[in-house]
């Protein structure tokens, strides 16, 4: 509404009779079709605008109210149409509300001097006692998140990237506080410095405090029961219920903090999922989980994780503070029980069970497990390949993705067998030859950064890791045309930017173009992470076709090459699914799984 006008002395008098009262009535301006009959026992301060009230509003279900103002303290406010706003125990001030809102049973709602809304508020991510690393805004997104963290060693990049954010959250944070289109806040007892968007729900909180949640129509926002939420940033899709409490954390889209979760120095992105437990100094990435009440995730960056219950990481190695962090690589795992003390680095698609306190930094030695004994951490490479935990998780990210498909911020790969992890079984594989090699043939075990890995599991992860890269290059062989790459990107190392899959080249080149000023701006850093996203299948067919060359110690690939390499795949792909097979067997043969949910799994293999 852009068109006030001053009160009417009948309008006034109306008013006065309703139990309305002002500081000033010169002070309150009304829309051109303002009708005084649904203001009742309103006592206004300052500059008030005010729309019309002419409609009913639901409040819930089945359930309509007349818009209006009753029983409330206003203090320079703008009121949308159609809002109904009752029974406010202290007062409204510095906000304005959009239309067709619903705010009932609130304690106080302000935005005082100097409010941050949540933007701009610095933490520390995975080293907790460190000066701070990465700036909150509404900006943010795994990627960029992901890219800051990797590249936190330059003080140059460090600069240049924290000037962008700066310069974005001052053209972005308003004067006052801000309620969107059609929102609820019911309940409630204290919202101080917020911007609420469109179509979100707050529902018996307790306390909201610098946040910003950035809900929309087609992924609305509900805040529920006891909540405490200061200095943060909810993305859209997002829920924070059942007691939660969220302490300058950032919440990316479609995540879930409930049922007394404690979060603090926190990065949530896309689709995590956080119940009970802890996180501290943690990034988060997409499809995070953590289910119970037992788990301390502090400290680490994770993506696709899974946690099991008791999951707990440690952060104080020794004695110098909690500045210690490691790695769960993209889809990695903890068991009931399992203890992870930091530093460590644990390669893809791995799994973790008992207490690791060795430090192994496996990254090349994906699709393991390791067990923590009393005397070390022993490795067995390789093996997750062929579980059926494995087959499963790789299907089931993607069609849980609740983002909508439209608008999307944070990018996300789904490709399990991706350059990324192949170039990890590559390395692997050789890493297992070489320490063949040189420790003998006949060794009981071998020790390779921090872990024990026995013969027979030696023998075995070089045989899984030959089965994923033919896996892998069979299968872009027959889903890509037997051309020339077009370019070199791709052909080298890759990284993993919060979900995103990219070559290493790319990444830097993105770092070194912001620190020499070639790129100045949130936008077009976006721009960036969308065309390595586009360009994903191109980046991996260059990779391919030079991992053939390498693998197969070829010049050129001629077409009996490709019959040979498509044969190779059609083999170890039918052995890959017998193995699977075998593992969802063996879990039948325990009694918990029926012959036909076992049949149809098989039937789907």
């Amino acid at each position: 509404m852009d068109d006030y006008r001053s009160l009417t002395e009948e309008e006034i008098e109306q008013l006065e009779r309703q139990g309305c009262s002002a500081e000033d009535w010169t002070a309150i301006s009304v829309a051109e079709e303002f009708c005084a009959e649904h203001l009742r026992h309103v006592r206004f301060y300052g500059n008030v605008e005010l729309g019309v009230f002419e409609k009913n509003i639901e409040v819930d279900e089945g359930f309509v109210k007349h818009s209006g103002i009753y029983n409330a303290t206003l203090k320079d406010v703008t009121i949308g149409d159609n809002t109904l706003i009752e029974n406010v125990g202290n007062y409204i001030c510095n906000y304005e509300i959009g239309e067709e809102c619903y705010i009932a049973n609130i304690g106080k709602m302000n935005t005082t001097s100097g409010a941050t809304f949540g933007e701009g508020n610095v933490i520390s991510v995975l080293n907790e006692g460190g000066d701070g690393n990465i700036i909150i805004t509404s900006a943010l997104t795994s990627q960029l998140a992901a890219l800051i963290l990797h590249n936190k060693g330059s003080l140059e990049f460090t600069e240049a990237i924290n000037a962008i954010l700066r310069q974005y959250i001052s053209g972005v944070t308003p004067e006052h506080g801000q309620i969107g289109y059609r929102v609820k806040i019911v309940n409630t007892t204290e919202i101080t410095n917020a911007i609420i968007n469109d179509d979100c729900e707050i529902s018996g909180a307790s306390r909201l405090s610098e946040c910003s949640i950035l809900s929309n129509p087609d992924a609305s926002c509900f805040i529920g029961n006891d909540v405490i939420l200061d200095n943060a940033i909810v993305q859209a899709g997002s829920s924070i219920l059942d007691g939660a409490k969220v302490d300058n954390c950032f919440i990316g889209e479609a995540c879930h903090i409930g049922k007394g979760a404690s979060t603090e120095a926190t990065l949530f992105f896309a689709n995590s999922y956080i119940d009970n437990g802890e996180t501290c100094a943690a990034f988060c990435g997409p499809f995070t989980v953590s289910h119970h009440k037992s788990s301390l995730l502090i400290g680490g960056e994770y993506s696709f994780y899974n946690a099991g219950s008791n999951t707990n990481f440690s952060n104080h190695a020794y004695k110098m503070g909690p500045i210690h962090w490691g790695t769960m690589a993209r889809g990695s795992k903890t068991a009931s029980g399992a203890h992870i003390l930091w530093p460590a680095t644990i390669g893809t698609f791995s799994m973790c069970m008992g207490k690791i306190q060795t430090h192994p930094k496996v990254s090349d030695l994906p699709f393991s497990y390791l067990f923590g004994n009393n005397d070390g951490t022993y490795l067995v490479p390789g093996i997750n390949l062929t579980t059926v935990g494995t087959y499963r998780d790789t299907a089931k990210w993607a069609k849980r993705d609740m983002r909508p498909r439209n608008g999307r911020l944070s990018l996300i790969n789904y490709d399990w067998l991706s350059p990324l992890v192949i170039s990890e079984c590559i390395k692997g594989k050789k890493t297992l030859e070489r320490l063949r090699k040189e420790m003998g043939e006949n060794a009981a075990s071998y020790n390779y950064n921090g872990v024990i890995i026995r013969n027979q599991s030696l023998l075995r992860g070089i045989k899984y890791y030959d089965m994923a890269i033919h896996l892998a290059i069979g299968r872009n062989v027959k889903n890509h045309k037997l051309v020339l790459p077009y370019s070199s990107i791709g052909s080298g190392d890759w990284s993993d930017l919060g979900g995103l899959l990219v070559p290493q080249a790319e990444e830097s080149q993105l770092v070194a173009d912001i620190v020499n000023g070639d790129v100045t701006d949130i936008e077009a850093i976006q721009e960036r992470f969308l065309d390595m996203f586009n360009n994903y299948d191109e980046y991996r067919w260059t990779w391919t076709y030079r991992a053939i060359m390498d693998y197969h110690n070829l010049e050129t690939i001629d077409d009996q090459d490709t019959d040979e390499i498509l044969e190779k795949y059609e083999e170890i792909k039918k052995e890959w699914k017998n193995a699977i097979s075998y593992d969802a067997e063996k879990e039948f043969k325990m009694g918990d799984v029926n012959e036909k949910t076992l049949n149809n799994f098989i039937e789907k293999i």
